[in-house]
C-alpha cells in the first residue's frame, strides 16, 4: 500500500484548530468534515466543497462554544449523519440524497455522560462510547437507546470488523472489549479480549489481527484471541511521538496509524501471516495528525490535523490501464476498483473471503469483469453492478467464459459447465456437458413473473448430441430427457421454463412441453427461430415463409406470410414487435401483431379481464378462435365465470352461454344477498360440475346441502333415470314408486321396449319382459331369458313363439340352443347346421346321433371352405375321410407342408395329379430341390429339367437328364440347347450348357465364330492355359490383318510382345502409337530408338522438330553415327547441331580405320580437328612415314610422340643404339633410362641418367640398391658391394645403411655379420643419438636370432643398462640379469624378481615359485583347484594364513554345494573367530540344516560334527574381540539348534526315547527365524502324529500346509498365526525358497488334516501346562516369566530340574534320568557321545554315578 498525496481540502490555521471528526459515506459520493467551529463541511469525492450546515448544542440556553463534537457518522444508505456532542447529546441529521437538500435532525439521543465515539454498522443501529465506559445502541427507527455492555473507565474509541457485525472499544484503563452482532461462525469469544500497556486510542480491526497504538510510542498487532503476535517499538525514534488516531482499510488488509507530521502504513501478509510495515508517509509541519477517514471503496484516505487542516491521499498497491478502456486500482490484495475511463462510472471489486485477487479481465462486449483468486472466481455485471464471488479451486486457467446471457454467466471447465447468477454468491448449478455452444444451451433465471412460481430457475442443454437434458436449478432435479433421432443444433426454453424448441442438422423444428413431455414437430427446412421477447410467441422461417406461433400450446395454429429473403433479427420496443429481414441488398421489416403477443402474456400473467379487453378488438380468425378458446379453458379453471360466458359467446357456442348466464345469475343474487363469492354456492359449483360432464360431483354437491330434490330434477332433466332413482333409492324417497312409474311411462312413449323389457326383467316379471323384448325385436335377448328361467321353458307356446322369432331373424344358433334345452335335438340339430353352428352340431349329434358325425365333419369342412377359412377346413375333411378335398383345401390355404403330408400318406393314383400343382409352387419359390423330389414323384422328370433349364441350373438339370437319359441324348439336348441359345444371343447360357457336358471348345468356337475375342481368352485361359500366348497373338495378327490396331495392340501386350506392336504400327505408319507403346513397355531405351527410326522416317526438317520435341536431338546424332548412317547425321547437325558435325566426322573416321580405309580416315580426321588421332592412326600400324608426315603437316607437337613411337619398336627389336637416338632426338633421356632399367641394363641407365639427368642419379641409385636387396643372395652381394665401396668412400651413413639392409634368412650368420658390422661402425663414426638408434634397431634383430649375449654386449656399450637386462631375461639368462643389475643398476634387482616370479608363474613351476613368492604359490594352487596341495603347504606357514586359504575353499565348496565336506575342513583345521569368516560359518549352518531326509539316526555324525564345530566357534569367540556380541549370541544360538538336531538324531536310534525325539522337533519350532520353517512345521507334525498327539499334529501339519500355500503365492502376508498367539513360535520367518516335500507328500498331509478337520473329535488348541500356557513355551503367558529350556528335549525346566555348572544350562530331572537309562540299556554309541558333549558344554555332568565305558 502507497500513498500520494493528491491535494489539501482544508488550508491549515496559523493556531490550534483542531479536525475533531471526520466521514466517507458508505455509497463514496460524500464526504464530510466537522471543524473546530463545529461546521459540518460536506465535500464530494473528487474533493470539491459543495454544502456544509452547523451543529447545534442541547440546549440554546448554554451557547455555541458550550460543547465540541467528538465523533460523527454516515447512517449505511448515506442519506443521514450522527453527530456525537460532548454535551450528552447524539443529534442525527438528514442531509438527503442530493446536494443542497434541506438538512432536518430526525432524531436525538440524550445522554447521561459525554459522547466520545460512533459507529453505525447497521440500518437502524448506532453504536456508541461514553466517558463513563458504557457503549450503547441507539435506534434510529424507535428512537429509544439501549446499553450493550458498561465499563468502569473511558471509551477512548471503537473499531468495527470488515463486515460491521462486531465491534472492539478501547478503554482509558487500556482494556479492549469485543462484542459480537453476529460471530458468522467463528466461534470467537466475547468481552474482554486484552489489556493494552496505555490507552488504545489508535485502535483498528483487520481482517486477521488487531492494532492497537497509544501514547508509549508502540504499535502492537493482537491475535483473534489476544494474543500479542507483533510489537512494532518506535519508543527510541526521537522523532516520533504518541499515536493519536488509526483506521483500517475497508479490505481490513491494511492500517494506517497517525502521529506527529507522520503517517505510518502497515499491510496483512497473507502467505506469511505477519504485518509488513511499509514505507511512512512523513510531511513536516502537518502537526499531529486528529483524525482518519478512509474512502468505503479503499481508494483514498483523509487526515486531519491539529491545525485544522486536511489533507487528501489516493491509496493503492498499482494502478493499471486495461485496453485503453478501464483503469484498475489495486488498493488491496483483495479489492480493486474498477472504473470506465469513458462514462468515468466504477465499480468495486472485493473478495469477501479477503482473498488476494490474481488478475482482472472484461470481457463479454467490455461490460463483464472476471476475476480470479487463489481458492475463488469474481464475476460482475458493469452495467448492473452486480457482483459473485463463488468458490473455484484452482483449475489452472482453463476456464471458457460465455457472456450471452446477461443474468448468468456460464463458465465451461474440463467438460463441466456451471453456472453463475450474478450477485449470487454461490455456484447456481453445475453439469456435465461436452457441448459449449451458448446455441447448445438454454439457461432462464425468473425472466417473467407467473403465477403460483416464485424461484423459476431452469436450465436445457445437451447431454450428448442427440439428447437433451431439461434441470431445475432452483430446486436441484433433472426435469426431464428428450432423446432424438437426429443431431441437435439449436435449442432454446421460453422465458417461463414451461417450453423447449429446439432444431436439429435436418431443418427439422420440434417444440417439446415440458410439464406434459410431449414432443410436436411443428417445421421443417426452418433456417431460423426464436422467440418473441417478454412472451411465448415463437417466430420461424422455412424457405420462402415467415410463421408466427401467437398461441404456442396450439402448435397447429400458425399464421404464415410469404418472404424473399433470409429472416436476420427479431426487436421488440416501444410497443412493437419487427422481424428483420434482408432481400438481396434492402432491409425489410415485417410487424407482427403487438395485441396476440399481448393476449399470451396476459394469460400468463393471468389478468383475464386485460386479455377479453384485448381480443375483443380482434376481427375472429382462426388464431383469435384459438385464443378464444384457451382462456375459456382458463377463465373456468379460475371460476372467472362471466368472462367464460363471454368467451363462449364469442365462440357462438349458445347453449354454454344460456347454461353459464343462468350461472351467473344464481352467483350475482347470492352475493347480492348474502355476500361474499357467489361462484362458491353449492347450486353454483354443481352447475359448474354439469358443465364439465362431471354429474357426480354435481351430484355429491346438492346432496351434500340436502338438495334431494334438485338432483333427482336434475338427473330427471337429463334423463338419466338410472341414477335418478339410484338417488331416490339411497335418501328413501317417497316418491320412488312414482319415479318407477314415471320412468317405465316414459320408456313405453319414447319406444324403448328393450330397456322397459329390462325394467320388468329387474322387478321379475319375465313374462311381461320377454313380450317387451318380441316386441322390440330382440328374440336373441328373450332365448336368453327363457333359458335362464326354468318355469318359462316348461311353457311350449312362449317357447315356439321365441323359436319362431329367432328362425325368422335368421339367429339359427339360438334357436338351435333353445331347442336343445327343450330336448327336441332332432330341430336343434337342423338349426345348428344351418347357422353354421356345426361345432355344437358335431357335440350334439355325437350324444344324440353317432352315425351323423362324419356327415356333419364334412359339410362342416365345406362349409368353412364356403366361407373361405380354408386352414380351418384341412382338420374336418382329414376328420371326414376326405383326403383329396383336405388336399384341394391345403393347397388353397397355401399350407403347402400339409398338402404335401397328407399327399404323402395317400394310396389313391388319382392324388398324384396334385404334386405337379405342389412342385410348381415350390419352384416359384426357388425352392427347387422340393420341387425337383415332387416332380419326381408325380412322375414328371421332364417338368422338373425344364425346372431347372428355366432357372439357369444346369447343373442339376443335367444330373436329373443323366438318371433318365443316355449320355449321346444328353450331350445332344444340351448342344442343341445351346446352340438355340446361340442363336437367341444368349450366349452366357450357352456358354454354361456346353460347360456342363464339357465341351468348351465349342463354347470358344462359338465366341470366335461371333468375334467375342475377350470370352475366347476366358476360356482358353481357363480350359488351354498353355495355349493362351499363342491365342493372343493369333487374334493380335487376326486383328491386325483386319486394321483393328488398338485391339491387336492389347493382344500382343497380354502375350508380352510389344515390340510386335511397335512393329505393327511402324508397317502401318502409325508412328505415335509406336512410340506411346515403346515409351510405357520398352523403357527410355526402346522409346528413344522409335523416336529415332520415326524421324529417320520423316528426314529433313520434320525430323529436327520431331526430335526436338523429344529433347532427344543429340541422341538422334549419336545413334546416327553408331549406326554408321553418317548421311543422316550429318543431315541433322547441319539443320540444328553445327557442333556436334567434328564428332560425327570423328566418328566417321574411325570407321573406315577399322575399314582399312586410312588414307580416306585421314581426311576425315583432319575434318574432325583431331590430326593426332591420324598420326596414332599411322603409328599403331607402323607407317612411320605417313605418321612423320601428318605430324609435321598438321600437328608438330606429334613428331616427338612418332619419334617416341619409333624407339619403342626399335626397343622391342633389341636394336637399342637406334632406339636411343630417337629418343634423344625426341629430347626425352627419361624414357630412355626407363627402358634401359625394364631392360636391366642399369649400367647404361646410369650412364644416361649421369649425362642427362644427373638430379635423378641418387634416386636412381636408391631403387637399384632396393631392386638388388629384393633379388636376394646376388641383391645381398649387390648390397655388401654397395656398402663397402660406401665404407671405402668415408659415406659411414650410407655404408651402415647398406648393411642394415641385408637381409637373408637362409645365412643367418652373413646377417649378423652385416648388423654387428653396421653396429660397430655407427659406434665408431656416427653421433652418439644415431648411434643408439642403429643399436636399437640391431639389437632387437640380434634378439630375434637368439644371439642375447652380443644384443646385451650392445647395449651395455651404450649404457642402455634396462634393455641389456630385458635381453638376458628373454633369453632366460636370469643370473646374469641379475648380475649387471647388481653391479651396474641396483634399481633394477626387483624387476629382476619380479619378472623371475611371473615367468615361473607362466611356467606352472609352482614348486620352484615356493621357494621365491610362498602366497603366488598358494594362490596358483587356488586358481588350479590343487587345494590338498595348497592347504599342505599353507600349513608349513602361520595359522593366519593357512586359515585365509581354508576360507577360500570353504566358500569354493558351499558354491559346489558340498557344505559337508566344507564343514569336515573346519573340523580338520579349527575355527578361528575371524568376523570376515562370519558368513560362510552362517551359510554352512544354513546349508546344513536345510539338507532334506536328515532327521533320521543315520544322520547323527552330520548334526554331532555340526554341534561340534560351532562349540569350538563358540568357546574360541569367548575368548576373542567378539565375546557377546550379537555375532556371538547368533553362534551360540545355532549352537543349541545343531545340538537339539543331534541329540533327535540319537534319540530317533532309541525306542524307549522317540518322545524325546518329539518334543525336540516340536521345540525346534521356535527357532524358525533360522531354520526352514515348512521343514520344522513338517517334521514336528509327522513326529508328533507318530506318537499320537494328534492335536498338536493335526495343527503342526495345518499350518505347514498353510506354509506350503504361501510359498506359492511368495508372500506370507495372508498367512493365519492365530493357533501360536500365546507362544514363542515366531511369526514372522523368511519365506522358504523351495518345500522341503514332494507334491505326493504335501498332498497325503492334506488328505490327513482334512480327515482329521471332518472327524471333530479333536480340539484344534495346543496343549496347556500348569502355567496355563502352551506346554512348549519358555515364555508364561500371564506373568511373562521366561524358563529355561530343557537340554535334552527343550520344553521348559518347570520343577525337578537338574543344574549344570554352566549358567543358564539346565535339564528336565524325569527327561534327564529316562535319557540315561535308556543310554545304560541300549548302549548307544550316539546316546553316549550326546552325553558326554554335555558335560563337555555344560561343565561337568550332574552326580548321577553314570560313566562311559
Amino acid at each position: 500500500m502507497q500513498l500520494k498525496h493528491l491535494k489539501t481540502l482544508l488550508t491549515p490555521q496559523e493556531g490550534a484548530a483542531k479536525v475533531t471528526c471526520m466521514a466517507w459515506a458508505p455509497n463514496n459520493t460524500k464526504f464530510a468534515v466537522c471543524t473546530v467551529d463545529r461546521v459540518v463541511l460536506l465535500y464530494d469525492e473528487q474533493g470539491e466543497r459543495r454544502d456544509k450546515f452547523s451543529t447545534k448544542p442541547l440546549d440554546s440556553k448554554y451557547g455555541k462554544q458550550s460543547y465540541v463534537v467528538n465523533d460523527m457518522v454516515f447512517s449505511p444508505d448515506s442519506t443521514k449523519i450522527a453527530i456525537g456532542q460532548s454535551d450528552n447529546i447524539i443529534f442525527v441529521y438528514r442531509i438527503g440524497e442530493d446536494w443542497g437538500d434541506k438538512k432536518a435532525i430526525c432524531n436525538k439521543f440524550v445522554q447521561t455522560s459525554s459522547v466520545t465515539c460512533l459507529l453505525w454498522p447497521a440500518e437502524h443501529a448506532i453504536v456508541y462510547g461514553l466517558v463513563d465506559g458504557k457503549v450503547r445502541l441507539a435506534n434510529t427507527q424507535t428512537n429509544k437507546s439501549s446499553t450493550i455492555y458498561g465499563t468502569e473507565s473511558c471509551v477512548v474509541s471503537l473499531a468495527s470488523n470488515v463486515s460491521g457485525k462486531g465491534i472492539l472499544s478501547g478503554h482509558a484503563d487500556g482494556t479492549v472489549v469485543r462484542y459480537f452482532f453476529d460471530d458468522e461462525g467463528s466461534g470467537e469469544t466475547q468481552g474482554k479480549l486484552l489489556m493494552h500497556p496505555c490507552p488504545p486510542y489508535a485502535l483498528a480491526w483487520g481482517t486477521n489481527s488487531i492494532m492497537v497504538g497509544g501514547c508509549d510510542k508502540k504499535v502492537v498487532a493482537y491475535s483473534r484471541d489476544g494474543r500479542i503476535l507483533q510489537t512494532f517499538d518506535y519508543s527510541r525514534d526521537r522523532t516520533e511521538r504518541e499515536f493519536t488516531v488509526a483506521a483500517t482499510s475497508p479490505s481490513g488488509q491494511s492500517v494506517v496509524v497517525g502521529s506527529y507530521d507522520r503517517l505510518r502504513v502497515f499491510n496483512w501478509a497473507p502467505r506469511r501471516s505477519v504485518w509488513d510495515e511499509a514505507k511512512p508517509k512523513e510531511i513536516l509541519n502537518l502537526y499531529t495528525i486528529t483524525s482518519l477517514a478512509w474512502k468505503k471503496d479503499g481508494s483514498r484516505l483523509c487526515a486531519g490535523t491539529l491545525c485544522g487542516g486536511v489533507e487528501l491521499f489516493d491509496c493503492c498497491l498499482r494502478r493499471v490501464i486495461y485496453k485503453n478502456k478501464f483503469e484498475m486500482t489495486y488498493v488491496g490484495l483483495s479489492q480493486v476498483i474498477v472504473r470506465n475511463l469513458s462514462t468515468g462510472t466504477r465499480v468495486v471489486l472485493k473478495s469477501y473471503y479477503g482473498y488476494e485477487i490474481e488478475e482482472v479481465k472484461i470481457m463479454g462486449k467490455d461490460r463483464f469483469l472476471v476475476a480470479h483468486t487463489s481458492d475463488t472466481l469474481l464475476l460482475g455485471d458493469l452495467m448492473t453492478n452486480k457482483l459473485s464471488e463463488v468458490p473455484w479451486p484452482g483449475s489452472g486457467g482453463n476456464e471458457k467464459f460465455f457472456f450471452e446471457n446477461e443474468t448468468v454467466c456460464m463458465i465451461f471447465n474440463a467438460g463441466e459447465l456451471s453456472l453463475v447468477e450474478y450477485s449470487n454468491n454461490e455456484i447456481l448449478g453445475s453439469v456435465r456437458t461436452e457441448f459449449m455452444n451458448p446455441h447448445l444451451i438454454s439457461v432462464r433465471l425468473n425472466e417473467r413473473k407467473q403465477r403460483g412460481a416464485e424461484d423459476n430457475k431452469k436450465l436445457a442443454y445437451l447431454i450428448d448430441i442427440k439428447t437433451i437434458a431439461v434441470v431445475d436449478l432452483a430446486a436441484g432435479y433433472n426435469l426431464g430427457t428428450i432423446s432424438h433421432d437426429s443431431k441437435i443444433d439449436w435449442l432454446e426454453l421460453n422465458e417461463t421454463g414451461r417450453k423447449l424448441l429446439f432444431r436439429d442438422k435436418k431443418l427439422r423444428l420440434h417444440l417439446y412441453d415440458i410439464e406434459t413431455c410431449v414432443k410436436t414437430t411443428l417445421l421443417s427446412f426452418c433456417s431460423y427461430v426464436q422467440w418473441v421477447p417478454g412472451s411465448d410467441v415463437m417466430v420461424a422461417q422455412n424457405r420462402g415463409n415467415l410463421c408466427i406461433w401467437y398461441s404456442i400450446d396450439s402448435p397447429e395454429s400458425i399464421t404464415m406470410f410469404p418472404i424473399k429473403g433470409d429472416i436476420v433479427d427479431l426487436e421488440r420496443a416501444d410497443g412493437k414487435t419487427e422481424v428483420i429481414v434482408t432481400e438481396g441488398v434492402n432491409t425489410l421489416t415485417y410487424t407482427l401483431d403487438e395485441g396476440l403477443i399481448e393476449f399470451g402474456t396476459a394469460i400468463d400473467d393471468g389478468d383475464y379481464d386485460r386479455a377479453t379487453a384485448f381480443l375483443e378488438t380482434l376481427e375472429m380468425s382462426p388464431e383469435t378462435e384459438a385464443m378464444w378458446k384457451t382462456l375459456s379453458k382458463l377463465a373456468l379453471e379460475a371460476r372467472q365465470l362471466h368472462i367464460a360466458e363471454r368467451c363462449f359467446a364469442a365462440l357462438g357456442d349458445v347453449s354454454t352461454v344460456r347454461f353459464l348466464h343462468q350461472t351467473n345469475q344464481v352467483a350475482d343474487k347470492v352475493s347480492q344477498e348474502m355476500g361474499g363469492d357467489g361462484a362458491v354456492f353449492y347450486q353454483v359449483q354443481a352447475q359448474v360440475a354439469m358443465l364439465d360432464k362431471n354429474f357426480k360431483l354435481a351430484e355429491m354437491h346438492y346432496v351434500e346441502q340436502n338438495a334431494i330434490d334438485e338432483a333427482i330434477e336434475m338427473y330427471q332433466e337429463l334423463h338419466m333415470w338410472d341414477d335418478c332413482i339410484a338417488v331416490a333409492e339411497a335418501k328413501g324417497h317417497p316418491k320412488l314408486d312414482t319415479l318407477r312409474g314415471n320412468y317405465y311411462h316414459w320408456l313405453t312413449e319414447t319406444g324403448q321396449d328393450e330397456k322397459a323389457g329390462e325394467v320388468k326383467e329387474s322387478e321379475g316379471d319375465y313374462q311381461g319382459a320377454i313380450n317387451l323384448y318380441l316386441k322390440a325385436g330382440l328374440p336373441a335377448k328373450a332365448a336368453r331369458l327363457a333359458i335362464s328361467r326354468p318355469e318359462i321353458t316348461s311353457n311350449s307356446d312362449i317357447v315356439s313363439r321365441i323359436a319362431t322369432s329367432l328362425i325368422k331373424g335368421e339367429f339359427y344358433e339360438r334357436a338351435g340352443d333353445l331347442y336343445e334345452k327343450i330336448r327336441n335335438n332332432q330341430r336343434a340339430l337342423e338349426c345348428y347346421c344351418k347357422g353354421g353352428a356345426f361345432r355344437k352340431a358335431v357335440e350334439l349329434a355325437r350324444l344324440a346321433f353317432p352315425a351323423e358325425v362324419v356327415k356333419l365333419e364334412e359339410a362342416w369342412g365345406d362349409y368353412l371352405v364356403q366361407q373361405k377359412q380354408m386352414d380351418a377346413a384341412i382338420n374336418h375333411f382329414i376328420e371326414a375321410g376326405c383326403s383329396l378335398k383336405a388336399i384341394e383345401a391345403a393347397i388353397a390355404a397355401r399350407q403347402w407342408k400339409k398338402a404335401v403330408h397328407i399327399l404323402e400318406l395317400q394310396e389313391d393314383p388319382s392324388a398324384g395329379k396334385y404334386y405337379v400343382k405342389i412342385a410348381q409352387y415350390y419352384a416359384s419359390m426357388q425352392d427347387y430341390e422340393v420341387a425337383e423330389q415332387l416332380f419326381v414323384k408325380g412322375g414328371h422328370i421332364k417338368d422338373a429339367i425344364d425346372m431347372y433349364t428355366a432357372a439357369g441350373r444346369w447343373e442339376e438339370a443335367h444330373k436329373l437328364a443323366v438318371k433318365c437319359m443316355t449320355e449321346e441324348e444328353v450331350m445332344a439336348l444340351y448342344i442343341s440347347r445351346a446352340q438355340e441359345l446361340e442363336r437367341d444371343g444368349k450366349f452366357k447360357e450357352a456358354e454354361r450348357l456346353f460347360a456342363t457336358v464339357k465341351q468348351p471348345d465349342l463354347a470358344i468356337t462359338m465366341y470366335k465364330k461371333n468375334r467375342m475375342f475377350d470370352d475366347v481368352i476366358r476360356l482358353v485361359a481357363k480350359h488351354h492355359p498353355d495355349l493362351l500366348t499363342e491365342t493372343h497373338l493369333h487374334l493380335a495378327k487376326e486383328l491386325e490383318a483386319e486394321s483393328r490396331f488398338s485391339e491387336a495392340e492389347y493382344h500382343f501386350m497380354e502375350a508380352e510382345e510389344w515390340k510386335a506392336a511397335v512393329h505393327m504400327y511402324r508397317v502401318n505408319d502409325m508412328w505415335e502409337d509406336a512410340y506411346r507403346v515403346a515409351k510405357s513397355n520398352g523403357g527410355a531405351g526402346a522409346q528413344k530408338q522409335v523416336a529415332y527410326l520415326w524421324a529417320r522416317s520423316l528426314g529433313g526438317e520434320a525430323a529436327v522438330r520431331l526430335l526436338n520435341k523429344f529433347g532427344l536431338l543429340e541422341y538422334a546424332i549419336d545413334s546416327a553415327s553408331n549406326n554408321f548412317s553418317f548421311d543422316f547425321a550429318f543431315d541433322l547437325a547441319r539443320l540444328a547441331c553445327k557442333e556436334k558435325i567434328p564428332d560425327i566426322h570423328l566418328k566417321h573416321a574411325i570407321y573406315l580405320e577399322d575399314e582399312g580405309k586410312f588414307p580416306e580416315a585421314e581426311v576425315e580426321f583432319i575434318k574432325a580437328g583431331k590430326p593426332k588421332e591420324a598420326v596414332f592412326m599411322y603409328v599403331h600400324n607402323k607407317d612411320w612415314a605417313n605418321a612423320q608426315r601428318v605430324a609435321e603437316g598438321h600437328d608438330p607437337e606429334s613428331v616427338s610422340e612418332v619419334l617416341v613411337g619409333q624407339a619403342k619398336f626399335c626397343f622391342e627389336q633389341k636394336d637399342f643404339q637406334k632406339a636411343e637416338a630417337f629418343l634423344l632426338r625426341a629430347q626425352r633421356p627419361e624414357l630412355a633410362v626407363k627402358y634401359y632399367k625394364d631392360a636391366d641394363m642399369w649400367s647404361d641407365a646410369m650412364r644416361i641418367c649421369k649425362e642427362y639427368l644427373p638430379n635423378k642419379l641418387s634416386m636412381l641409385q636408391e631403387e637399384y640398391e632396393k631392386e638388388t636387396s629384393k633379388k636376394g643372395i646376388r641383391g645381398v652381394e649387390g648390397l655388401l658391394e654397395q656398402a663397402r665401396e660406401w665404407e671405402q668412400s668415408g659415406e659411414y651413413s650410407r655404408a651402415v645403411e647398406c648393411y642394415l639392409k641385408v637381409k637373408d634368412d637362409s645365412n643367418t650368420a652373413l646377417m649378423e655379420k652385416c648388423w654387428m658390422k653396421a653396429a660397430e661402425l655407427s659406434i665408431k663414426f656416427l653421433s652418439g643419438d644415431r648411434a643408439v638408434e642403429v643399436i636399437q634397431v640391431v639389437g632387437p634383430r640380434l634378439t630375434h636370432l637368439r644371439k642375447y649375449n652380443a644384443a646385451a654386449e650392445l647395449y651395455l656399450n651404450m649404457d642402455l643398462i634396462k634393455e641389456a637386462i630385458d635381453v638376458f631375461i628373454e633369453g632366460e639368462e636370469w643370473n646374469k640379469a641379475k648380475r649387471v643389475a647388481k653391479e651396474l643398476e641396483p634399481r633394477y634387482e626387483n624387476y629382476v624378481d619380479q619378472k623371475y616370479k611371473e615367468h615361473l608363474k607362466n611356467q606352472g613351476k609352482v614348486d620352484s615359485l615356493v621357494g621365491v613368492d610362498v602366497i603366488a604359490a598358494l594362490d596358483m594352487y587356488a586358481e588350479r583347484g590343487q587345494w590338498e596341495k595348497c592347504l599342505e603347504t599353507a600349513s608349513k606357514q602361520n595359522f593366519k594364513i593357512l586359515h585365509k586359504y581354508v576360507a577360500l575353499y570353504a566358500t569354493h565348496l558351499i558354491k559346489e554345494d558340498d557344505a559337508l565336506k566344507a564343514l569336515q575342513l573346519y573340523i580338520q583345521h579349527g575355527v578361528p573367530p575371524n568376523p570376515q569368516n562370519f558368513n560362510i560359518y552362517k551359510r554352512l549352518f544354513l546349508d546344513v540344516i536345510n539338507l532334506p531326509n536328515t532327521d533320521g539316526p543315520e544322520s547323527y555324525r552330520m548334526w554331532a560334527d555340526l554341534r561340534n564345530f560351532l562349540l569350538q566357534l563358540s568357546e574360541n569367540m569367548s575368548k576373542s574381540a567378539e565375546a557377546n556380541s550379537p555375532a556371538h549370541e547368533d553362534f551360540e544360538q545355532m549352537l543349541l539348534i545343531s545340538h537339539y538336531y543331534a541329540t533327535r538324531s540319537a534319540a530317533r536310534g532309541v525306542e524307549q526315547l522317540i518322545t524325546v525325539a518329539t518334543k525336540l522337533s516340536v521345540s525346534l519350532l521356535r527357532h524358525t527365524e533360522l531354520i526352514p520353517a515348512d521343514k520344522a512345521f513338517y517334521e514336528a507334525g509327522q513326529a508328533c502324529k507318530a506318537v499320537g498327539w494328534e492335536n498338536m499334529a493335526f495343527i503342526f501339519l495345518n499350518h505347514f500346509l498353510d506354509l506350503c500355500d504361501a510359498v506359492d503365492e511368495g508372500t506370507l502376508d495372508a498367512l493365519d498365526h492365530s493357533d501360536f498367539l500365546d507362544t514363542d513360535i515366531p511369526f514372522e520367518v523368511p519365506v522358504p525358497n523351495k518345500l522341503c516335500v514332494t507334491d505326493s507328500q504335501r498332498e497325503q498331509i492334506r488328505d490327513w488334516v482334512l480327515m482329521v478337520s471332518m472327524d471333530h473329535r479333536l480340539e484344534q488348541v495346543l496343549p496347556r501346562d500348569e502355567r496355563n500356557s502352551y506346554e512348549a513355551s519358555l515364555v508364561a503367558t500371564n506373568t511373562g516369566l521366561r524358563s529355561l529350556p530343557c537340554l535334552l528335549t527343550g520344553y521348559p525346566v518347570l520343577r525337578n530340574k537338574i543344574d549344570f555348572p554352566s549358567v543358564g544350562k539346565a535339564a528336565n530331572k524325569e527327561d534327564w534320568n529316562k535319557f540315561l537309562m535308556a543310554t545304560k540299556t541300549s548302549h548307544s554309541p550316539e546316546c553316549q557321545d550326546v552325553l558326554k558333549f554335555i558335560s563337555q558344554w555344560c561343565g561337568s555332568m550332574p552326580a548321577s554315578g553314570f560313566s562311559f565305558h
